[in-house]
Order: C-alpha cells, then sequence, then structure tokens
C-alpha cells in the first residue's frame, strides 16, 4: 500500500524539526548565557512572543489573552509581537509596558494601513509590519473579520517602510525570493513562516532558513522564525540554522487560556531553561556561539 499523503503544512514542519538531531561538545563548555540583541536592546533571550489577534477574555478574567500575553513578555524581558486589532486594543497593549512590534494586515483600505502604522509609531511600539502570507483566500483576495485584503507590490511595501520611523518587519516570508525582496525594500527583520499551514505542502521554515540566511549576509536583516517552535531544543536548532530568534506560538495558548500571564509566564521560563540546556551542553556559551555543525539530518 502507498504510504498515505499528508498536505498539512503543520505536520510536514514538525516531521522535519523531529528529523534534526543535536550531537552534544561538553569538554570545556559552561553554563550558557541566553541574552540577546535587537533594534539596539538587550532581551533575556532571543524567544518572541507570536503577532496574535482576535484573543478574547479567558475563563472570566477582566484583561484578553492579547494583553495577557503582552504582559508576560514585559515581564520575562523578551521581545513581544502583536497582530490584526483595532487601534483601541492596540493602544491596551502598549499599556503593558512590553517592547511591541504591531503587525498590520495587508488591507485592501491602504489608509487603514498607514493609520495603524503611525498610531502604533505614536503610542510607543518599537517596530511595526505587516504580515504579507494573509492576502490570498480560497476564492481570491482573504477577508478576515470583514476586511478584504489586497496584494502587495515591492512599491507599495516600500511606502510602508519609508512611512514610519520605526524598524519594519515583513512576515510571512517562505523563500530566498521573498527575502531578498524585503531586504531591497528595506525591511530591518523577516519573520519566516507559513502561517500555521495556510498554503498546502508548505515547505517547512526550517528548511529553507539556511539559504535565507546565506542570502541574506551582510544586509544587516534580523531573521526570526515561526510554526511548529514548542521547546527550547527547537528554539536551539532555529537559531542553528541561521534564526536570530524564534516565536513561540500556538504551543503557548494552552497556558495563556488557563492561567494568563503567569501560565505564560511559567511557559517561557520553562522554553528559556531548555534552550539554556541545550547550549550548554553544546559548547554554546552565548546565542552567538551556536553552530549549524552541531545538528545531524536523521535518515533512518
Amino acid at each position: 500500500m502507498p504510504a498515505q499523503r499528508v498536505s498539512d503544512a503543520n505536520v510536514i514542519t514538525a516531521q522535519y524539526m523531529d528529523s534534526l538531531l543535536i550531537e552534544e561538545r561538553l569538554i570545556g563548555s559552561k553554563v550558557a548565557d541566553l541574552h540577546c540583541e535587537f533594534y539596539g536592546r538587550t532581551y533575556d533571550m532571543p524567544v518572541m512572543t507570536p503577532a496574535f489577534s482576535h484573543l478574547g477574555q479567558y475563563n472570566g478574567r477582566e484583561k484578553t489573552g492579547l494583553e495577557e500575553y503582552s504582559e508576560a513578555a514585559a515581564h520575562a524581558n523578551i521581545l513581544n509581537f502583536c497582530g490584526m486589532m483595532e487601534n483601541e486594543t492596540f493602544a491596551k497593549i502598549a499599556a503593558t509596558g512590553a517592547d511591541t512590534v504591531r503587525i498590520v494586515k495587508p488591507y485592501a483600505d491602504g489608509a487603514k494601513v498607514y493609520d495603524q502604522l503611525r498610531f502604533a509609531e505614536d503610542a510607543g511600539a518599537v517596530g511595526v509590519g505587516m504580515d504579507i502570507d494573509h492576502i490570498f483566500g480560497p476564492g481570491g483576495y482573504d477577508v478576515c473579520v470583514g476586511e478584504l485584503m489586497a496584494a502587495q507590490t515591492e512599491d507599495m511595501l516600500r511606502s510602508y517602510v519609508e512611512t514610519t520611523k520605526l524598524p519594519f518587519v515583513i512576515k510571512g516570508v517562505l523563500s530566498v525570493r521573498d527575502a531578498v525582496l524585503a531586504a531591497d525594500i528595506g525591511a530591518s527583520a523577516i519573520i519566516v513562516s507559513h502561517h500555521h499551514g495556510r498554503l498546502p505542502y508548505a515547505v517547512p521554515p526550517m528548511m529553507v532558513l539556511p539559504a535565507i540566511r546565506e542570502a541574506l549576509a551582510g544586509r544587516n536583516v534580523k531573521i526570526i522564525v515561526d510554526c511548529g517552535i514548542e521547546s527550547g531544543a527547537d528554539v536551539f536548532k532555529a537559531l542553528a540554522l541561521g534564526a536570530d530568534a524564534a516565536a513561540v506560538g500556538r504551543s503557548m495558548l494552552p497556558s495563556l487560556e488557563k492561567d494568563g500571564t503567569p501560565g505564560v509566564e511559567r511557559f517561557l521560563a520553562q522554553i528559556a531553561s531548555e534552550l539554556r540546556y541545550v547550549m550548554s551542553n553544546t559548547g554554546a556559551a552565548t546565542v552567538a556561539d551556536i553552530d549549524a555543525t552541531v545538528l545531524h539530518r536523521r535518515d533512518f
């Protein structure tokens, strides 16, 4: 019988992640330091929150999930991301004190894009960006929460970059082609992602990461990766393959839903603990020391 075909990019991504094995390098190793730098600021670890949208109040709590995980990011001293929302909701995110990057959707209403970018800058965001992997839907252009999306040209994206003084992040890059175009447009960072498998058979972000890193060498563009990041070991693999940081996504949700801010804080602490453990066992004293040669692809 032929093997059953699996089009789910999340399953494919998990399989690829699990195929990557880690060798030990113990002689001369020491306890690792997780600190990293983004946008001239120092954070406690190269782990970031996902650009979530539309999270309501869990278990009758007063604050939304968006506010709760942002508070956890502030307490953990990591870079925070948030996604599609109206300006009044972003104001609440900003009020948590988290260093936050606001990712806006590729609205067909260009005026709304500019308005949300300006509002984020005025509200104290440390960066802004656009979610380019949410343009298309099964019927053509996607409609998300009643908002029509639109195709994004290089000129359109460049105009967004130029309209703000903040660093600009392009989220949803899954090819060397788009990574290079993002750098040419002036993006300060990209997020390598397939947006939780929106595209059937999407290539795992980890698989294209080394080629993207090579293509962006010397371009001063930070590379963040998400999709399937569930543990400190997953973060380590992402860094070894060329990412500057990794974003946890749906793996964070059970802790957020159950216990809110404290739950996310414990989840992030667990990620940090495992990342430190793996780094220490592979001779990586700092994030910059993580070496791609420590990974091996399983073929059995």
